[in-house]
Parts: C-alpha cells; structure tokens; sequence
C-alpha cells in the first residue's frame, strides 16, 4: 500500500530522523489521506526539481494504470478464454489465484529490496519481467493451458516489484499536504484502471476477433512506460523529503513488532475485516463480468452486441464506484471522526454491511432486469469503496509509528491469502460442485456467488468489534506520542 514513516525509538527522543518504508499494496488500493499527518508542515528543500519530481509522478501513475488495466482484463474475455481452452469454472477461477499468490508471496521480498537497493533498477526489472511474460501469455495454444497459469503467476511478480517500490519513490519527492494529494492521485488509477481493463480486454477482443489481442495492448502501452521510466524517473534518497537522506534505525525486533500487534486488538479485528473485504471484492471483480453474460443467456437477450457489453457497463461501474466511493469514504471520516471516536471501523461496517442487500438483489435480480442489475452493482461498489480511503488511517493511529511497515506487510499478506486469492477459485469449485445435467450454468453460479453477502455480513462484525477497542489503542499511542517533537509523526 501506501508508504509509512517511521521514527526511531521513543527512548531516543534528542536524536530524531525520520526514515519511509516500503510496504505492498491493496487488489483495490487505498487513498492514504493521512500521509500528510505523517510529514513536517515546513517545506523542505527538494532533493529533485519540482518539475522533474511532477513528470516522475506521471510516469508512475501511467504504469500503475497500466498494471490494474492488464490485471482485470483476463476477466473481460473470461468467457472467450473458457471456450478456448474448454476449462469450467474452478479452473477459470485459477487464473486470478496464480496471479493474487504470486503477487503476495513475492511483495514483501521486494518490499526489502526496495529498502536497500536502487528502486529504479527494481521497478525496471519488474516492469521487465511483466512485459515480457504478459506478452507471451498472448501466444498460448489450446494444448496449454498450464503454461498460461505459470505466466499468469510470473506477471504476478513483475507487478508485485512495482506495487511495493513506486509509493515510496512518491514519498520522497514531496512533502506534507502535497504529498497527500499525489498519493491519493497515485491511487485513483487503481480502479481506472481496473475498469479499464474490462472495456480494453472485451473491445480489442471484439474488434480483432481474437480474444489474444485482449492479452497483447498492455503490454504494448507497458513498453512506452518502461522507456519513459529510464529516461525521466530519478531515484531519489531514502527520506529525502524531509531529511535530505538521513535515515534511522530500528530498536525493536521483528518478533517484538508482531507479538505487539497480535496483543494490539484494533488492529486484529480490522485486519480480518481487511480480509473479507478482499475476499468479496476479488470474488466479485472476477465472476460479476461472466455472471451478467450468462444472465443475458438465461433470458435469451444475447446477442454479440450485449453479450459483449457486459465488460464494457462493469469496467465503467467499478471506474465510477472506486473513485465516488474513495473520496465519499474520505469526506465522511473528516467530518465524524472528532466527533465519534470509532467513526471510521463503523464506516467500513455499515459500508460492508450496507453493500450485503444490495449484492442479494443483484444475485437473484440478474435473471429478471439486466439494467435493473446494475444500479445495484453500482450500489453495492460504491458502498465497498468507502473501506479503501479509510483503512490506511485506522492502521495508522493504533500501531506505533516504529512498527506500521510491519503492521501493513502482515495486513496485506493475510488479506490476501485468505481474501481475493483463493476466493475466484472457491466461487469457480462451489459452482462446479452445484452444477449437473439438470442445472443451468448460470443457476450454479448465481448459487456460488451467495458465498460473496454472506462473507460481507462477517466483515461488517469484525468492523463493529474493531470499533469497541479503536478508541482505546489510539489513546495508548497518543500517549506514546506525547512526549515527542513537533515534528515527530502525529496519529491524528
């Protein structure tokens, strides 16, 4: 996700430097509008000219576009590439777990390298590495399926190098409110570019006749972005921003960090509440594009013009709900949070819980109403995207500032083992198993996604429990704080 800053140990209060660490990132994002609370409101020098740090900024937004455009649009041709290959659903689903698995095993691998080597040769390796792959994903024959699961898996780590280094080149070239700002523009391509991929995949598909063609545009577009990235992205100092390159270091042990944060309550029960909603939001991402086309089927509208259209409506649904919802989520945290103490757990939960009736009407609707449908998919979305801008401030302020990096590489590692890896594989298995002679494909799945409302009601439990200990873990870090400078990180 977004970047953290780390101060030394509280004992060590005279000799105050300020370091940024890596840490992975979310499969939505987050908008990290808390960063400016972690930075000195003075301007500092830069380090890197204001307009060389601008165009770097452009570059790293134009491949992050590009990294969730190429990530969803195997789910825009999902239909075509069944038919292709002959697979059922569980296998289809196996396309998405290779990749989210590849992406959360080797994320904080790269997390550590992007602390103590050259960031910009690690970004040009792994943007390499998914060009490369990506493009031969493109040229599987139908005898080999397995291959195209083995470089869906490899794309997963190209990315998974740049997701982990491209937010902390960011938190090194700007500083305070501004940094903020970039951050959170940083962000907003995620679900860009998600939706993108959906209307990318189906209309290079549509328009060559070849749903491979779908697999081949990123990678075009990625090979602009590479060239980009050598002949204008610096790398700057570690904590340049703030401290012209002073870093600091650690007090605690890793054992130390991850006993505290087993024993800090808020931030468990948010991180379990993280991993539901990664599993619904993966589930949903993957199968809803497939689910509409058969609906479409079940009520004999298909043609090549609907059938088709599906990836276009979701793509631009997933583009509008990801950007309403983040600044929504964001706005409603400003306004209650001085007020209610434990305002954002329970605008996750009613966020999760808000979006359970909504995903029900869309399940059972689907056969009725296609349009119908989709007001409540835009529904249930935009209720789920207000969790994203808000989490990354929970995380924040009831973790000590010496072990959030921590506390963030195990949140993203668990929400995604147990969340949005496994969960287009489940849905595809549960689908599978209902399925028979006397069923219909689309009545198997539409059964199997029930797993998605009833995954979002434990979410929003594990929200409300969140909301009984946040109060308190954020006065114990407050008081943590107390004693230290100004210029110190503020949980506030």
């Amino acid at each position: 996700m977004e970047p953290r800053a780390s101060v030394t140990s509280f004992k060590d209060i005279s000799v105050r430097r300020w370091s940024l660490r890596s840490s992975c990132s979310l499969p939505y994002g987050s908008f990290a509008n808390s960063l400016a609370s972690l930075t000195p409101d003075a301007e500092e020098k830069p380090a890197i000219s204001p307009k060389r740090a601008y165009v770097t900024m452009v570059v790293l937004c134009y491949i992050n576009l590009l990294n969730y455009m190429e990530r969803y649009t195997i789910a825009g041709v999902l239909k075509d590439i069944q038919t292709f290959f002959h697979i059922n659903d569980s296998t289809a689903g196996l396309l998405q777990t290779v990749f989210i698995c590849s992406f959360l095993l080797l994320a904080p691998l790269f997390g550590y390298l992007g602390d103590r080597y050259n960031r910009k040769y690690i970004m040009i390796g792994g943007l390499s590495v998914w060009l490369l792959t990506a493009t031969a994903s493109s040229f599987v024959n139908k005898s080999q399926f397995w291959l195209l699961a083995l470089l869906r898996g490899l794309v997963g780590t190209g990315e998974a190098s740049y997701s982990t280094v491209a937010p902390t080149i960011i938190s090194d070239l700007f500083t305070g409110g501004k940094r903020s700002i970039m951050i959170c523009i940083f962000y907003i391509f995620i679900p860009v570019g998600s939706g993108l991929g959906y209307i990318t995949g189906q209309g290079f598909a549509s328009l060559t006749g070849d749903w491979h063609w779908a697999l081949r545009i990123t990678p075009i577009m990625g090979a602009v972005g590479l060239i980009l990235m050598i002949i204008l992205c610096p790398n700057p100092p570690r904590g340049a921003a703030e401290t012209h390159g002073e870093g600091v270091t650690e007090q605690s042990s890793y054992l130390e960090d991850v006993k505290y944060l087993l024993k800090n309550k808020s931030y468990v029960w948010s991180s379990l509440g993280v991993t539901a909603l990664a599993f619904l939001t993966g589930a949903l991402a993957f199968w809803l594009p497939i689910f509409l086309s058969r609906a479409r089927d079940n009520q004999k509208l298909s043609d090549k013009l609907s059938d088709s259209s599906d990836s276009y409506i979701f793509g631009a649904v997933t583009v509008a709900t990801g950007i309403l919802g983040g600044a929504l989520g964001t706005t409603l945290s400003r306004l209650f949070r001085d007020k209610v103490p434990n305002a954002d757990p329970l605008i996750c939960a009613v966020g999760m819980l808000g979006s359970v009736p909504c995903l029900f009407i869309t399940i059972f609707l689907a056969s009725a109403s296609i349009p119908g449908t989709y007001v409540f998919i835009f529904l249930g979305e935009l209720l789920l995207s207000l969790n994203w801008a808000v989490l990354a401030d929970i995380l924040l302020y009831v973790v000590i500032p010496t072990r959030r990096a921590t506390a963030e590489a195990l949140q993203i590692t668990v929400g995604h083992l147990l969340g949005d890896a496994g969960s287009p594989y489940l849905i595809g298995v549960v689908s599978d198993a209902i399925y028979s002679g006397n069923t219909e494909k689309f009545d198997s799945l539409k059964y199997s996604l029930l797993l998605c409302p009833v995954v979002g009601i434990v979410g929003g439990v594990f929200f409300f429990i969140t909301a009984i200990y946040i109060a308190e873990d954020r006065k114990a870090v407050q008081q943590l704080l107390g004693g230290t400078p100004t210029t110190a990180a503020s949980c506030t």
